[in-house]
């Protein structure tokens, strides 16, 4: 069974590759024309948090590029299998796509049944962007680095707290792979947003949690929040004295809240090739590219091939935390 999966993971890869090998054939058998209406864009979170701001810039500029209007819709819910399905659901000839994140990955390991097969059901066309996270703390917690953080949690299981959007969301997933990382058992309260885990962590009610850098920026050089390291592999030039959770000794410690897009497993390969021309294109853009820095964002692009391996090792990067850290989000 074990073997099979593999096989489908790897075929994912396999695809992509044969993806970029293959457009040029298939646009001599009728694609050439694409697009030729509007093209659906699921959002599978709610407006204005970072995957909608994100994919409207993109969406802004790809019409552009296309000549046809890119129309987001909005699918929050479930952790993003709301839109997922939609997505698996939809035809598969480049009409629909969808930004897929983090939940992408680990769904498959944290979800009882999903309505649909991560691996057989979606193609990928390009990654897009990588947002690192930020471990935060109250400061009435008696430690100033990643270090003094992880041995005052050894000397209180389960005393300390974290908080997070909801279960599955990026910031619960990104605290699991550090506790597996650093064998600590912190206390997990999980929030309907990321609104009111942050009010909470603010006001002493919570210890921790990791959050992108944006919305964590003003509660640091305000003082009511301290940053102890990022889970990016380099430091961030908003906070360049604060290390990452690598330099401060937690090895190979690296998780983002990433950003890349998927389409119906079956689309023409000519499709692909297409959108992810033009969605490189577009992430080239000075001014998206500042916009989506803006975010905390580190810009991406790259192949289909490039993204399917991403996707590959995120999958089984969650695999492994979710099945040691004994995680549910159902």
């Amino acid at each position: 069974m074990e073997d099979e999966r593999m096989k489908s993971i790897f075929g994912l890869i396999v695809f992509a590759v044969a993806g970029s090998i293959g457009a040029q054939a298939a646009l001599a058998q009728g694609t050439s024309a694409y697009p030729n209406r509007p093209i659906r864009y699921i959002l599978p979170y709610a407006v204005g948090g970072g995957v909608d701001i994100l994919g409207r810039i993109v969406a802004q500029r790809l019409s552009e590029r296309l000549g046809q209007q890119v129309v987001a819709d909005n699918r929050p819910g479930a952790s993003a299998m709301i839109g997922s399905e939609l997505l698996a659901r939809s035809a598969p000839d480049g009409y629909t796509i969808m930004t897929a994140n983090i939940a992408h990955g680990a769904n498959p390991f944290l979800q009882k049944k999903l309505p649909y097969d991560t691996v057989k059901d979606f193609a990928p066309v390009t990654l897009m962007a990588l947002l690192p996270n930020l471990l935060v703390i109250h400061p009435s917690v008696p430690t100033r680095s990643v270090k003094e953080f992880i041995a005052l949690a050894r000397s209180k299981p389960g005393r300390l707290s974290y908080g997070t959007a909801g279960a599955g969301s990026a910031n619960h997933l990104a605290m699991e792979l550090f506790k597996v990382s650093t064998s600590t058992d912190i206390l997990h309260v999980p929030y309907k947003g990321g609104g009111p885990a942050v009010i909470d962590l603010v006001s002493g009610q919570i210890h921790a949690i990791f959050l992108t850098v944006p919305p964590a920026l003003p509660h640091v050089k305000a003082g009511r929040l301290v940053a102890l390291g990022l889970s990016s592999n380099k430091r961030s030039s908003a906070l360049p004295n604060v290390p990452t959770v690598m330099e401060a000794g937690v090895p190979g410690f690296e998780v983002y809240e990433w950003q890349g897009i998927v389409v119906p497993a079956g689309t023409p390969a000519a499709v692909i090739e297409r959108l992810n021309r033009e969605i490189n294109y577009v992430l080239e853009l000075p001014e998206a590219r500042e916009r989506i820095s803006g975010l905390g964002a580190n810009v991406k692009g790259g192949t289909a091939a490039e993204f399917a391996k991403f996707i590959y090792k995120e999958l089984r990067l969650w695999e492994k935390v979710v099945k040691q850290a004994k995680l549910r989000a159902d």
